[in-house]
């Protein structure tokens, strides 16, 4: 007798199958790879992220539930991550500018110089790990590949650069630039 499984969804191809295996296989080793490229000066890759996308904010700061929603971590998550960071001196936890009641990660000085050292050795690792390994075709469809899977499962809207603060700091960056 056939389950309901078996005979309810739509089943993945083979090739579909091995797409979806391999981008799962990858996704991790990556991940792990540049996790590993961060562990010698013992930083994590989510760690790492959090500062990052900190330095890309106006005034290096941003509202915990909004980084939160950036680095896709869940508030708990965060906030433990920002507590070993904290104990670094790179960030600080602030009230809210806007309406006092929330509270704004903010990147130190001292976070600033160890992400400028760091993003040399991340940036590095991503090189090595991803985009030399791939062709320039090959890796501006991986990007266009996953800002589909992102514009579909981002239900905090960061996309919209109206709702996002980085880019829209960014952005704004980029057209004083030109």
């Amino acid at each position: 007798m056939a389950r309901a499984a078996d005979q309810e969804g739509r089943w993945l191809s083979e090739d579909e199958q091995r797409s979806w295996r391999a981008f799962l296989r990858g996704q991790r080793l990556l991940n792990e790879a540049l996790d590993q490229a961060l562990a010698t000066d013992g930083i994590r890759l989510t760690e790492y992220e959090i500062i990052s996308m900190l330095s890309e904010a106006p005034g290096g700061r941003l509202r915990m539930s909004v980084l939160a929603d950036q680095v896709v971590q869940s508030r708990s998550r965060l906030t433990h991550t920002a507590t070993r960071l904290e104990s670094r001196g790179w960030v600080e936890r602030r009230t809210c500018h806007e309406d006092r009641r929330g509270v704004e990660l903010t990147l130190t000085a001292s976070g600033r110089a160890a992400l400028v050292d760091l993003s040399r050795i991340h940036v590095e690792s991503v090189r090595a790990n991803l985009v030399d390994l791939l062709e320039p075709e090959q890796f501006a469809a991986l990007g266009e590949a996953m800002q589909v899977v992102v514009d579909a499962l981002d239900v905090a809207g960061l996309t919209d650069a109206a709702q996002n603060p980085v880019r829209t700091h960014a952005a704004a960056r980029l057209s004083d630039s030109a």
